[in-house]
């Protein structure tokens, strides 16, 4: 069976929209795309090589897709298609491995959840059309599926018990709006910290695995005394 390992950029309250320039995606106003190069650094780059050491398939949605497909397959290459080289911008060992990662997102097969008809014209891209029909993917042969950004996926997936790993890149960024990594409604899951590290420029790297239900019990001794039955009452009246 396959294993499907996530990995986000994350502000300090949770934000994971466009963390790589500022037309990556400015929906619903979001004024702060590009927010992430300030803080990239060398403990940060070597995350992410390890995040992609191995063969690896990619999971998307359909709009992280539709970014990726306009920009990685162009890496060093002419942007109209004509397919020579253009001058891109950063120091030669940064663009090597940009060049090298664009190579290697465009030889591995993209899974793209969407129920819609969009073409997916980007190479060895396959159309799944729910999570039913993703489940039957990771239950079969192949590498494993890797998340970059995709936000709309992670609550679907931790409520249908297919997410094996997640690793967040926590970057010291308060961002106050934007898409946030989970979103709304994900199913209460713990989670069990596998390993973390703290980059130069103050990034944190997590790496934590599902660690079964969220329990409910008391820190300490419960105390019913007559103020607690009081605002207790208030909570039930809506008083509080």
């Amino acid at each position: 069976m396959r294993k499907i390992r996530g990995c986000a950029f994350v502000s300090l309250d949770g934000v994971m929209q466009a963390p790589g320039g500022p037309t990556e995606d400015p929906t619903g106003g979001f004024a702060y795309g590009g927010w992430l190069p300030q803080f990239f650094d060398e403990g940060v780059g070597e995350a992410i090589d390890a995040f992609f050491a191995k063969p690896y398939d990619l999971l998307l949605g359909r709009r992280t897709y539709d970014i990726f497909a306009a920009y990685w397959p162009y890496v060093g290459q002419d942007p109209a298609g004509h397919g020579e080289l253009f001058e891109l911008t950063g120091k030669d060992e940064g663009e090597a491995a940009a060049m090298q990662m664009g190579a290697d997102f465009t030889a591995a097969t993209k899974y793209v959840v969407t129920g819609g008809e969009q073409d997916l014209p980007w190479s060895n891209s396959v159309r799944v059309r729910s999570i039913g029909e993703l489940a039957a993917i990771k239950a079969g042969e192949g590498p494993d599926l890797l998340i970059q950004g995709s936000s709309t996926l992670y609550p679907q997936l931790i409520a249908a018990d297919l997410l094996d790993r997640l690793t967040l890149m926590i970057f010291p960024a308060i961002l106050g709006q934007g898409k946030r990594l989970l979103g709304d409604g994900p199913a209460a899951r713990s989670m069990r910290l596998l390993d973390q590290k703290t980059t130069g420029s103050g990034a944190i790297v997590a790496t934590y695995e599902p660690a079964g239900d969220i329990g409910a019990n008391w820190a300490g001794p419960e105390i019913v005394s007559e103020r607690e039955v009081a605002r207790r009452a208030a909570m039930a009246e809506d008083r509080w």
